[in-house]
């Protein structure tokens, strides 16, 4: 009996060996390892999508200069007395302004633009007392919709009164934020305090220019434009105090355009004195009834510092 007893109690310990050495219970059932730890498996980083490619302007591109010589019929919606644009509808207008700029390529290719005026001094204060008035925003949004169907570049002119040109312009973002439309402002028409349009020349310090540049320039940042006309009219020294102060930006063509009738020894005398080429692209204006003697296509082409931007009022 003692000796059963101790070959079971070995073939028991025999048992219990090879199960463990198998991986099975002493009932024969599988035992469960454990799974040994591993590092996790790398993750890919998430593709990023590559910033869009800029919206180009209307006959290709990015930069208005030097590819393209810009030429402008000026005036606002309706008002004939105002410039050549308000003469008729932009359908109506839109031939007589390429027949007008065809000449001035000089070896670029010519871009056609609408200078609409978009506020307009008054000489009453209206009822918020600025001296200026809106156009009908859709009226604006006629122009500049048929322009675009059209490959014509638009310049949006303000004229504030006895108001700020931020404001003004940021009443116009919804077609700032348009690849094809840009900006002007004319200081002839921005009041000192007490004055009125049409009684006293106005002018503009460098501090709000540069304040309505840094948010024009930051519009074509944030929507991937390209290069905006920034234009600043000017036929007087006293329009631009401190001009010097301007500051250039990033993805804006930033032009000095300089106004002014007359004979042709005027218009020269302006154009001496108020030219900054080394600060600015330069505009020059052409009047239809009140310049004497008005230089044509190939006079301008032949310019010392060929104007880049020409309007016709």
């Amino acid at each position: 009996m003692d000796m059963e007893v101790d070959v079971l109690a070995r073939r028991a310990v025999t048992v219990l060996t090879v199960a463990a050495l198998a991986g099975c219970s002493s009932d024969g059932r599988p035992v469960e390892e454990a799974t040994p730890s591993r590092a996790p498996a790398s993750v890919a980083p998430a593709p990023v999508d590559p910033a869009p490619p800029p919206k180009e302007l209307p006959l290709g591109g990015t930069k208005v200069f030097p590819a393209y010589r810009v030429v402008a019929y000026y005036g606002t919606a309706g008002n004939a007395a105002l410039g050549v644009l308000g003469e008729g509808s932009p359908d109506r207008m839109l031939p007589r302004l390429r027949a007008a700029a065809k000449p001035f390529a000089g070896g670029r290719k010519v871009q056609v633009a609408y200078e609409l005026i978009a506020s307009v001094a008054q000489a009453g204060p209206g009822e918020d007392g600025d001296y200026s008035r809106m156009i009908p925003l859709d009226r604006i949004a006629h122009y500049v919709d048929q322009a675009k169907r059209h490959k014509v570049l638009v310049i949006l002119d303000l004229q504030p009164g006895r108001g700020d040109f931020l404001p003004q312009a940021r009443r116009l973002e919804r077609f700032l934020v348009q690849p094809h439309v840009g900006l002007a402002l004319d200081p002839e028409w921005r009041m000192p305090a007490g004055k009125v349009p049409g009684k006293t020349i106005g002018r503009v310090g460098p501090a709000e220019v540069n304040r309505v540049s840094a948010y024009v320039a930051g519009l074509v940042t944030r929507h991937a434009l390209p290069e905006k006309l920034f234009v600043l009219h000017q036929f007087r020294a006293s329009m631009l105090p401190g001009v010097a102060r301007i500051e250039k930006r990033p993805g804006l063509a930033m032009v000095q355009h300089v106004d002014g009738f007359g004979t042709r020894s005027e218009k020269n005398a302006t154009w001496n004195r108020l030219r900054r080429p080394q600060q600015f692209h330069l505009g020059y204006k052409l009047f239809y009834d009140e310049d004497v003697k008005r230089y044509g296509a190939a006079d301008l082409l032949r310019f010392r510092n060929v104007p880049e931007l020409v309007s016709f009022q």
